[in-house]
């Protein structure tokens, strides 16, 4: 019988996105045993000419076209070839290492039925950063991103050498390695399964994860220097509420705030808030319980194998299962609600941003400018933001109901899973640029603020980082450039989000 999965070595999406920083990736003992016994099982399929989709026969629609025995082999390469069919640029580095510790991942199950030596060679590219040249559009589900991969597994296609690309087998021969010759069935297992979309999706995770935090501490900044009501925030009617996320972001953003003479002299100014100030923790915890879905779904696809045809049992006892886990329907929603969720932080950043330029309702100099007229001040930032919320709107509209029909009637449905992670990319990196452009115009707000000098213990951290970086601007440099620095420092992922 084949060795049962090990619960304590399943990689979860944590484990991934430090592999696609740079991390290293390491398989225990037992994953090595499931990998060779299912190779075992595939070899015994092969021998007994069992029937089997993708070893025996043709893939897709040609799943009922006998491939025989002497050509089994060489259909592993045709379908690697044929399937690379990726345009567009590259994928940058850290996801298609993503992508590939994905892989890793899936194969460690040992349900595909690839050599060890395959794995071997995913972990020592990896390891020596010999990274494929990866298309980044034409996937409408999964395979062509791992297609190119496994590409440049076998010397075709192109790979990085110190950032320049160069051919595969180059690539390859100057980090140490050799191309593979691929064996029965190792061109399909390469292809398929969701790799592509759950790597990219732990990636979007990491980021998420990083976005909110920076989230709740900017929206006090902003909450502060517009002197709003933070009895909005009150641990009592916070915690009447079931939602996880919502009594977490109201409980950091209490912290925030906590010892500011600026929210302390502001009570009683207004009955109530608006929405974008008062309703943080009702939108930032909604996000967060939609992030904590989204990462239960991932980490229960990088726990489950994908490809298919999956194997079982012994070599003396063979099986072949034939099955759908690769659409990934499961990530696809995960992440186009993930998505859906950093555009709407994001959106209400952009409504908070704007009432601290508006001095209709800000009780700050207009536009946050020196001399109104003779300075706009911050004004056109407001218009980048707007444009960036306007672009994840259009972004957020969900991939899981594009659809599609591929393969002549026999792949009816696509679930669009890789796209959804993509996007969800573009969406976070957006709404980065805007939670930028908050920072700059709350820390400009909380410079120009009429009132008590103390700010909180954490808005106070949060404005001296910004102001480590960036003057008060007093339209005496291009404005873009601060937007962007903004931005760069909550990307980084050496620098730590408030706490």
């Amino acid at each position: 019988m084949m060795p049962l999965a090990d619960p304590e070595a399943a990689f979860g999406w944590r484990t991934i996105a430090a592999v696609a920083r740079g991390g290293p990736m390491r398989l225990p003992e037992t994953a090595w045993q499931r990998i060779a016994a299912a190779r075992a099982v595939v070899d015994a399929i092969v021998a007994r000419g069992i029937p089997a989709y993708g070893v025996s026969t043709g893939i897709g629609a040609f799943c009922d076209t006998v491939v025989p025995p002497a050509e089994q082999r060489a259909l592993s390469r045709h379908i690697v070839l044929s399937h690379a069919v990726g345009t567009g640029p590259h994928l940058p580095e850290a996801e298609t290492r993503a992508i590939m510790a994905a892989a890793v991942a899936n194969l460690s199950h040992g349900r595909s039925g690839v050599r060890p030596a395959v794995v071997a060679l995913l972990l020592a590219c990896l390891e020596r950063r010999c990274i494929p040249a990866v298309p980044r559009q034409g996937s409408v589900g999964y395979l062509s991103h791992m297609a190119h991969v496994a590409l440049a597994l076998i010397g075709e296609g192109e790979g990085l050498v110190d950032g320049a690309l160069r051919p595969a087998r180059e690539a390859l021969g100057h980090h140490g390695l050799a191309p593979l010759v691929l064996d029965t069935k190792e061109g399909l297992s390469l292809i398929n399964g969701t790799p592509c979309a759950t790597g990219l999706a732990a990636l979007a995770l990491a980021q998420a994860e990083r976005l909110f935090d920076w989230a709740d501490g900017l929206a006090a900044l902003s909450f502060e220097a517009v002197g709003s009501q933070d009895s909005a925030f009150a641990a009592a009617p916070m915690n009447l509420h079931a939602s996880p996320g919502l009594k977490a972001t109201a409980a950091r953003l209490r912290g925030y705030l906590a010892g500011s003479d600026r929210v302390a002299a502001a009570k009683g100014r207004r009955l109530q808030d608006a929405l974008s100030l008062r309703a943080v923790p009702h939108v930032h915890g909604a996000a967060r319980d939609a992030f904590a879905y989204a990462a239960t779904v991932v980490d229960r696809e990088l726990a489950s194998p994908t490809d298919n045809p999956l194997v079982g049992g012994t070599p003396e006892a063979p099986e072949v299962f034939s099955t759908a886990h690769a659409v990934g329907a499961g990530v696809a929603l995960a992440m186009d609600t993930l998505g859906i969720a950093v555009a709407e932080v994001a959106a209400m950043a952009e409504r908070r941003l704007d009432r601290l330029l508006n001095p209709l309702v800000s009780g700050l100099p207009p536009f946050l400018a020196g001399t109104g007229g003779l300075h706009s001040g911050l004004m056109i930032a407001q218009y980048t933001a707007a444009s960036l919320v306007a672009e994840n709107r259009r972004l957020a509209a969900p991939a899981s109901l594009d659809g599609g029909i591929t393969s002549g009637l026999q792949e009816d449905y696509l679930s669009h899973a890789t796209p959804a992670s993509l996007k969800t990319l573009v969406i976070l990196d957006n709404a980065a640029q805007v939670l930028g452009i908050e920072w700059v115009v709350a820390a400009q707000a909380s410079d120009l603020y009429p009132g008590p000098h103390a700010r909180g213990a954490g808005t106070g951290a949060l404005h001296a980082r910004l102001r480590a970086h960036l003057p008060v601007f007093r339209d005496d440099r291009p404005l873009g450039r601060d937007l962007e620095t903004a931005a760069t420092i909550l990307r980084r992922e050496d620098i730590d989000p408030p706490p």
